[in-house]
C-alpha cells in the first residue's frame, strides 16, 4: 500500500495571469488530500473518491479527474493492465473550485504511486507529475497550484521567458484568512479563453492591467514581509476590482467579498480561477476570523478557516 498527500492552496494575487508573466503570491493551506494506492486482482484501475466536497464538485469534475489519473499513470509508466490498482482519495481538504483540489489530487496520487512502486522520485519530479496531471483540468496549467501543493509554505511563483520558478516569502506576521465557497463549481478550462479574449479585444488595456497587477503583486510581497497587513488587504480588494472588470469574477464572489469586508475583513478577493469557487478574506486575529467566518456560515456558505505564513 502506498500513501501520499498534497496541500490545498489559496492565491492572494496573480491568479489567472501567471502565464502572462505576472508573479503570483500563493500559499499552501493546512488541509490536504490523501491518496492511497493498493494492488488488486483483475485488470486496470478503479477509483474510490471519499473526499469531502462542495456539493456537486466531484460529479462535475469527474471526466477531468479520470483523464488526469490516466495521464499521471501514463507519464509515470504504471501499466495497470499488468499491475491493477485501486486508488482511494480522502483527507481534510474540502474539494471545490479555487483551493487547488485538482492539484492536491494529482500531487497526492503521484506520491502514493511513487511510494507503492518504489520509484524514488525527487520532490521536483513529484511536482512535475502534478503539473502533468493538471492538464485535463486547466488546458495549459501555469504550475502555481501543483507547486504550492507539493512544496507547501507561502511562495512567490513566476514564469519568466517560459521558465517556472518560485521563492519562499517570509511573513513578518501570520495571515489569518477566511475562505468562503460560492457553491459554484467553475470550469477553469474556460479561463484561458476569457484572458485571451480580453487581450485581443483591448491589447493596450490588457497590457496596462498586467502592469498594474504585477506592481500590486510586488507591493503585496513587500507588505507581507513588512507585516503591513492593512496594505495587503487594500491590495486584495483593489485587485478584485480589476478581475471584476475583466469578467473573471461572479456576482456571488462579489457578494461574499462585500459581506466579509462589512464584517471587518481588511480585504477580500476571489482566489483561483474565478467564475465561482472561493473568495479569500484577510481577517487578522482569531476573533475577527471567527466573526467573518460565522457571518458567512450563517447564510449557508461553506467556509475554511486558515492561517498562512506562520
Amino acid at each position: 500500500m502506498g500513501k501520499g498527500t498534497g496541500f490545498g492552496k489559496t492565491i492572494l494575487i496573480g491568479d489567472a495571469f501567471v502565464l502572462n508573466e505576472v508573479p503570483a503570491i500563493v500559499s499552501a493551506i493546512p488541509f490536504e488530500t490523501e491518496a492511497i494506492v493498493e494492488r488488486i486482482d483483475g485488470k486496470g484501475w478503479i477509483l474510490e473518491d471519499n473526499r469531502m466536497e462542495v456539493p456537486g464538485y466531484i460529479a462535475k469534475k469527474k471526466a477531468h479527474h479520470l483523464a488526469s489519473i490516466q495521464r499521471i499513470l501514463d507519464f509515470m509508466k504504471i501499466d495497470t493492465d499488468k499491475t491493477p490498482i485501486k486508488i482511494t482519495l480522502g483527507g481534510s481538504l474540502l474539494a471545490g473550485s479555487g483551493v487547488g483540489a485538482s492539484a492536491a489530487s494529482c500531487v497526492s496520487l503521484a506520491r502514493a504511486l511513487d511510494d507503492e512502486f518504489n520509484l524514488g522520485y525527487s520532490i521536483e519530479q513529484i511536482n512535475h507529475v502534478g503539473w502533468e496531471g493538471e492538464h485535463p483540468y486547466h488546458g495549459e496549467p501555469s504550475g502555481v497550484d501543483n507547486t504550492a501543493s507539493t512544496y507547501g509554505g507561502l511562495l512567490q511563483y513566476y514564469v519568466k521567458d517560459g521558465k517556472k520558478g518560485f521563492e519562499k516569502i517570509k511573513a513578518k506576521k501570520p495571515l489569518d484568512l477566511v475562505l468562503a465557497n460560492t457553491g459554484i463549481t467553475a470550469d477553469t478550462t474556460k479561463l484561458d479563453g476569457i484572458v485571451k479574449g480580453a487581450e485581443e479585444k483591448d491589447p493596450a488595456g490588457f497590457a496596462a492591467a498586467m502592469k498594474t497587477i504585477t506592481d500590486q503583486s510586488l507591493e503585496m510581497k513587500q507588505s507581507i514581509e513588512d507585516g503591513d497587513l492593512a496594505n495587503v488587504g487594500k491590495i486584495m480588494t483593489a485587485n478584485h476590482k480589476i478581475l471584476i472588470d475583466m469578467g473573471i469574477s461572479h456576482e456571488k464572489l462579489m457578494y461574499l467579498c462585500d459581506k466579509a469586508i462589512a464584517n471587518g475583513a481588511l480585504g477580500a478577493k476571489l482566489t483561483g480561477g474565478g467564475m465561482g469557487g472561493y473568495i479569500s478574506a484577510l481577517t487578522p486575529g482569531k476573533e475577527l476570523q471567527e466573526k467573518v467566518a460565522s457571518a458567512i456560515e450563517a447564510e449557508g456558505y461553506k467556509v475554511i478557516r486558515a492561517t498562512i505564513g506562520a
